[in-house]
């Protein structure tokens, strides 16, 4: 067995469903693809976004001696929430922050690489540090970049979970990329809420609901339609042929909160900052923080008393 097979069935004993490897090397159509998407300013006033934008396409210049990339994923498709709140807040937060159990998983396997090959180093990364994290997925052999932007698996679909290892390792790399499997489908464009997937598989995140109730406040601009989402947006994952048929599968640092599934809005109204911390401190939607949340349960609680 090779190394780079060693690596990759560490990888599925660590409770991974996927797991790829790229070499290095610079990315530089995707790097100007980028950045006139930038230019054209559909970033949404994410200002971070602008700053490094060449180190997300070449990890030389994220790690000095980097020769490959081990990307991992971890599909997170269960079945929907059917709670008044639960059901508006994206599948993702749904649980303990991945940014948090992925990076344990993945310092994990770095510390089996370095068992195996003496010498090795190496940085871990999710979400965390600019590298284009779907681009190097796609170059790993897990996917293609769907027209919601999102990286799509042909058996796991789009709801996945990414995290990066930049090594000195020169592994074997994974040669056979995915076929683009979209075809004509045009689901996730037609039911796009915000109407905010555009042509060429970019998204305007400036009327993106994911960007508006995650990211922070924009100076001046109301967060606007959010379409009854209280936190991120799963519209354009849930019409995706490749969801319905993905397995719905139980990885357990991944498990719901039970008190997130059950909770009505007059709980969400009545919950203190120390129960909120307490409850959810660990979750995507600390991000957010209680008060916003709040705000948009409230509109939630309003339309269902107006409704009757």
């Amino acid at each position: 067995m090779s190394l780079s097979e060693k690596i990759r069935c560490r990888a599925y004993e660590l409770g991974f469903d996927l797991c790829g490897i790229a070499a290095c090397h610079p990315m530089s159509e995707h790097y100007e693809a980028f950045q006139k998407w930038l230019d054209a300013g559909y970033d949404g006033g994410l200002e971070y976004l602008h700053r490094n934008a060449e180190k997300r396409f070449d990890p030389t210049l994220l790690y000095e001696r980097a020769r490959s990339v081990i990307v991992c994923g971890v599909s997170y498709h269960r079945l929907p929430a059917s709670g008044e709140v639960a059901s508006r807040i994206a599948a993702y937060a749904h649980s303990v922050d991945y940014h948090i159990t992925i990076k344990q998983q993945l310092f994990r396997l770095l510390d089996y690489l370095k068992e195996l090959e003496p010498g090795a180093a190496g940085r871990v990364f999710t979400d965390t540090a600019p590298i284009s994290e779907k681009s190097w997925a796609v170059e790993a052999g897990l996917g293609w970049i769907g027209r919601h932007s999102l990286l799509i698996h042909p058996r796991l679909g789009s709801f996945l979970l990414l995290g990066e290892i930049v090594t000195t390792v020169g592994l074997d790399p994974d040669n056979t990329k995915q076929p683009d499997g979209c075809g004509n489908c045009r689901r996730c464009v037609e039911a796009c809420p915000a109407k905010a997937i555009l042509p060429d598989r970019k998204i305007d995140a400036g009327r993106c609901i994911a960007r508006r109730t995650i990211e922070r406040e924009q100076e001046g601009k109301t967060e606007g339609n959010l379409h009854g989402w209280v936190f991120g947006c799963d519209v354009c994952q849930q019409v995706c042929p490749y969801n319905s048929k993905a397995p719905v599968l139980d990885h357990e640092l991944f498990r719901p909160i039970p008190e997130l599934e059950r909770m009505d809005a007059a709980s969400w109204l009545a919950l203190t900052d120390a129960d909120f911390d307490r409850l959810f401190g660990q979750t995507p939607l600390a991000r957010c923080g209680l008060r916003r949340l709040q705000t948009r349960i409230k509109e939630i609680a309003k339309e269902k008393t107006e409704n009757g």
